[in-house]
């Protein structure tokens, strides 16, 4: 009995001693302000994206109301036409302000790799800050070309 009262703590000591993880194996993982910068650039891309996606179907829909004014004015007498040359230039405009804003932002989004750089910080942030740049234009494209949009076929129809 005695023998088990000595055994015991010596076989539970060799076994927290086998079972201890050695703090220099398995650093606790610590942030470091690069992937901070890169972790508020990510955000910051994809807060971009999702401004110019929530504005897409809004872009479709006054592209093609640009569309059909522009189809009914061709429709018109020749005299009325002429009268309505600088309203349809106007539209075409605006019809092609729209286009090329769903455009660039399709375009955008066939290049953004999400995953690019994980494995090299450095990278990343040089990455997302490219990235976030292109967005940001897109964006203001898009909000210009809704703005330019709203303008015109509110004033006008």
């Amino acid at each position: 009995m005695k023998k088990i009262i000595y055994i015991l703590p010596a076989l539970l000591l060799t076994i927290l001693i086998a079972c201890n993880n050695n703090a220099e194996d398995n650093p606790p993982k610590k942030t470091n302000s690069q992937t901070v910068a890169a972790d508020s650039l990510e955000k910051a891309v994809m807060e971009g994206h999702d401004v110019g996606m929530s504005k897409m179907g809004k872009l479709s829909k006054m592209k093609n109301e640009a569309q059909r004014l522009i189809d009914s004015i061709d429709h018109l007498p020749a005299k009325a036409q002429e009268a309505a040359a600088s309203v349809k230039k106007n539209l075409q405009s605006v019809a092609n302000d729209l286009d090329n804003a769903i455009a660039a932002m399709n375009s955008w989004m066939e290049g953004f790799n999400y995953d690019s750089a994980r494995e090299n910080v450095e990278q990343r942030i040089k990455y997302l800050t490219d990235e976030k740049l292109k967005v940001d234009n897109v964006k203001e494209n898009i909000l210009s070309s809704l703005q330019k949009a709203d303008s015109l076929l509110k004033s006008k129809f």
